[in-house]
């Protein structure tokens, strides 16, 4: 894993939540000479979207809990620690929308509000 993910305040990870997975594959892969890694998990597939070797973001279904909202990117930025995070968030007049969850093998997330309005999703990375 390189540096940026282990940035504090550093932009990580760019993921797609849709209605149809492989159309949305297809799109960026040939937009952006993305390729694409599915990894099957409980109940989907998730697929890593590389840019050459790297790993920048993933594409997946929207989930149950999401249903009815529109395709859409959500970036993630890394934090040093995503519960302390979760109360300076609190603090701030933000709110927890997802709140800290554990991601195997990956990290802990959570998705924020902020007072505007506006969604973000704060990560820990689990060290390699």
């Amino acid at each position: 894993m390189d540096n940026l993910f282990q940035q504090h305040g550093a932009f990580s990870w760019g993921e797609l939540m849709t209605t149809d997975p492989t159309a949305a594959k297809e799109f960026y892969q040939k937009v952006f000479g993305w390729t694409m890694e599915d990894m099957p998990m409980e109940g989907m597939t998730y697929t890593v979207v590389k840019a050459g070797e790297r790993s920048v973001g993933g594409i997946m279904p929207i989930p149950p809990q999401a249903k009815g909202e529109s395709p859409a990117w959500g970036n993630y930025v890394t934090v040093e620690d995503v519960d302390a995070s979760v109360k300076l968030v609190k603090e701030l007049g933000g709110k927890i929308l997802v709140p800290p969850t554990d991601i195997p093998d990956t990290g802990r997330f959570c998705l924020i509000q902020d007072p505007q309005g506006a969604t973000i999703s704060m990560i820990t990375y689990t060290p390699m």
